[in-house]
């Protein structure tokens, strides 16, 4: 045998690995098959983990990694992943019931209880299928988006998304997930959380016909309702949640003490911002004869409509000067239900008391956090650029794929170093991958031939993942 020639550091294996791991345990390698689309799902999946981006740029990350040692998948480009982005549209609810099965084996039973949320994606470009203007949550004026909802297990771990089109209201998608409950995943008897405003007169008419329960919170509207025919009353409402009765439907009331200072500080600093700029405005047209009042009249009577002030404050010229009027009896009405809500539900005091309900209600934070880490803090789920239907349906479905990965990671990571609110130790997701990014292959040459290797100081610790 000739001689041999020293290592070259070659493409990283770590990350993939390591990741790939957690979905096979996890059960979506499995769930997704071992065809080659399926296997570019995978690496979809994987790399929307570690390293988000557009498929031009996965297809750019994948050089640096070993795509093929680890996953098996042969050379690809970009249109080879748009592609697997309909197959994974296409094959969503088969693999969606699969890893519900799953999930099922590992708790041991149904969840007794679902929560469900909406939120919205904006969308680059004019040309997508689903794109229309509608409720934008992102802050992103003049741009189309989409709307995405999850549905996740009491504990938070998500079962199912569903994208609509951008204009579509939050309480028309409510019947679309009872049909995944009972139709998909054979759940006979759950409770279904929804937030505030969602669970309509629509959706609570499906969800009784399908002999469903349900929790939800009321609109500052309907709570206001209620307390004008008498069936709640604001003294009520306290620290501790308290119930009233009426019919088959109980609503548990409570009062938010943090809530409450907040709303009262910010109208405060509204009001002082307000005056502030009626000030500057009247400054400016004393000095300036061409100046046109009625201008910054109509401009600070938005502000005070966008600031939610209108209610209680008037805005009115005189002489050329504004002047701001606030309605104290209207401000105390405005501020009537500060730090309140009212939770509605048609569940039996036998099986939940009104504190559990108040707890089941606020579970849905879990669902908020899932939407946070999809769209911002780990899995960027937006911008989306692609434009068919079923890809926008495959790049969300990757983005759920790949929670349920992150959520596995996290928890890994806490039971092995904690959390960074407990040891200096931690590691986060991100520390964890920018590790594994440093393990790669060894190249070596020797009798003409080349070949990698693992190097020895990572292959014991790998085998125990």
């Amino acid at each position: 045998m000739g001689p041999q020639s020293d290592p070259v550091s070659d493409r990283i294996f770590g990350v993939l690995f390591v990741l790939k791991e957690v979905a096979q345990r996890l059960g979506i390698v499995r769930a997704l098959g071992t065809q080659p689309l399926a296997k570019l799902a995978l690496f979809l999946v994987l790399a929307r983990v570690a390293h988000q981006g557009s498929r031009l740029s996965a297809v750019r990350w994948a050089e640096e990694h070993a795509v093929a040692e680890v996953l098996g998948v042969a050379k690809f480009d970009e249109d080879d992943l748009y592609e697997a982005l309909d197959w994974l549209a296409a094959h969503q609810e088969k693999i969606e019931s699969t890893l519900y099965r799953t999930y099922l084996n590992k708790v041991g039973k149904p969840p007794v209880l679902v929560l469900y949320d909406v939120t919205s994606s904006y969308l680059e470009g004019d040309h997508n299928e689903l794109a229309e203007y509608g409720y934008n949550r992102d802050g992103k004026k003049g741009k189309k988006q989409i709307v995405i909802g999850l549905l996740t297990a009491d504990d938070g771990e998500p079962l199912a998304v569903k994208v609509f089109k951008g204009n579509t209201a939050d309480p028309v998608t409510v019947a679309d997930q009872v049909e995944i409950l009972k139709t998909r995943f054979k759940i006979e008897e759950v409770v279904f959380v929804g937030d505030r405003g969602m669970v309509k007169s629509k959706g609570k008419k499906v969800i009784n016909e399908k002999r469903l329960k349900y929790i939800t919170a009321l609109t500052d509207p309907q709570a206001r309702k209620l307390l004008k025919k008498d069936v709640i009353q604001l003294d009520l409402f306290e620290e501790t949640a308290q119930e009233v009765e009426s019919g088959n439907l109980r609503f548990v009331l409570r009062r938010n003490a943090t809530v409450l200072r907040k709303e009262a500080h910010r109208r405060r600093d509204k009001l002082r911002k307000l005056q502030q700029l009626v000030e500057a405005r009247n400054a400016f047209v004393k000095d300036s004869q061409r100046a046109e009042p009625e201008a910054g009249l109509r401009t600070l009577s938005a502000w005070a409509k966008r600031h939610k002030l209108a209610s209680f404050v008037t805005l009115s010229l005189e002489e050329r000067q504004l002047r701001v009027v606030v309605d104290d009896d209207k401000k105390a009405d405005a501020a009537l239900l500060d730090g309140c809500y009212v939770i509605e539900t048609d569940v039996s005091k036998e099986k939940m008391d009104a504190v559990t309900v108040d707890q089941r209600y606020r579970d849905l934070q879990q669902v908020e956090r899932n939407f946070r880490n999809m769209k911002t803090a780990l899995l960027e789920v937006r911008p989306i650029f692609v434009r068919k239907k079923s890809r926008t349906r495959g790049h969300v479905f990757v983005t759920l794929l790949a929670l349920k990965l992150c959520r596995e990671l996290h928890a890994c990571l806490k039971e092995a170093f904690g959390t960074t609110d407990e040891s200096d130790s931690a590691l986060t997701i991100k520390d964890a991958l920018l590790c594994l990014s440093r393990m790669c292959f060894q190249r070596h040459q020797a009798a003409g031939q080349e070949f990698r290797v693992v190097p020895a100081s990572v292959r014991d610790p790998l085998t125990t993942v």
